[in-house]
């Protein structure tokens, strides 16, 4: 299993998912860390050409945001789960669609984070989605 964490540093979970400069990407086996890997992640000022409508209701910006989420979201592909500590809805729900499980926390380290997930006793705040 592989779990990847929104950082800037390598050692923090970023408070927000578009802001992130990069992943660190954990895996897993038998209930053991076994590797990390720092990804770079595509951030919000990467579409600085494109409108941003990721908040807009209607239909067809709905789609581009999925698409602008789906392109974050490539370095991640081999990824299980995305743990972070703030993003907004329509992210939250593109990571669901793309198949990795989002979760958001208010841990702020991501080695507390890792233990907890792996006991089971990482909440998931979805009240912090906005």
């Amino acid at each position: 299993m592989k779990i990847a964490f929104i950082t800037d540093d390598g050692n923090t979970i970023s408070r927000h998912f578009g802001q992130a400069g990069h992943y660190l990407v954990v895996e897993i086996e038998n209930g053991k860390e076994i590797s990390r890997e720092m990804r770079d992640k595509l951030v919000h000022n990467h579409f600085h050409h494109e409108h941003d409508h990721e908040h807009s209701h209607d239909g067809h910006s709905g789609e581009e945001a999925h698409n602008k989420h789906q392109s974050m979201a490539e370095a991640i592909s081999d990824c299980q789960t995305l743990i972070c500590g703030g993003m907004g809805r329509g992210a939250y729900q593109s990571m669901e669609v793309l198949g990795i499980t989002p979760v958001v926390t208010q841990e702020f380290e991501i080695d507390a984070a890792l233990k907890a997930f792996l006991k089971g006793e990482l909440t998931d705040h979805t009240e912090m989605l906005h």
